[in-house]
């Protein structure tokens, strides 16, 4: 079941991919998207933001070397998963590069349908795992019977 309140940030330095992969959301029932263009948008939105993003797509160019991307998502507990597309150092062999932890990393210049599909079954599979760890029964009240 999709989560229809789980927060997105996409962030590219390029209008139109951002626009094709929050399109790529929409249609799977994704709406809290919110798309940056820079490195320091997403930090600030990422340090600042009361609640922790579910997702965050980033083109690795955002970073160019200035942050270990890979490092920074996953000691980061603003967010809970990640891709991070465009990235040289993965593995060209496998669709979807590598994952550690939260974090998918793809070599691809820009997701698709598929790795937006498959990344959001593994969001919503941890979530829904999350929710039923959490869930606690609620108590039951008894009536006495009148003697």
């Amino acid at each position: 079941m999709i989560n229809k309140a789980l927060r997105i940030l996409i962030a590219d330095p390029q209008h139109f991919h951002r626009m094709k992969i929050e399109r790529l959301f929409n249609g799977l029932g994704y709406y809290r998207v919110a798309p940056v263009q820079s490195l320091g948008e997403l930090l600030t939105l990422v340090d600042y933001g009361c609640e922790p993003f579910d997702v965050v797509v980033i083109n690795a160019e955002l970073a160019a070397g200035s942050l270990d991307l890979l490092g920074f998502f996953l000691d980061n507990p603003q967010v809970r998963h990640a891709l991070i597309y465009n990235e040289p150092s993965a593995p060209l062999q496998v669709a979807m590069g590598f994952a550690q932890e939260n974090v998918q990393i793809s070599h691809a210049a820009l997701p698709g349908a598929q790795t937006i599909g498959h990344l959001m079954a593994l969001v919503d599979v941890a979530e829904t795992a999350s929710a039923l760890a959490d869930w606690k029964p609620e108590p039951v009240l008894q009536r006495r019977a009148n003697a």
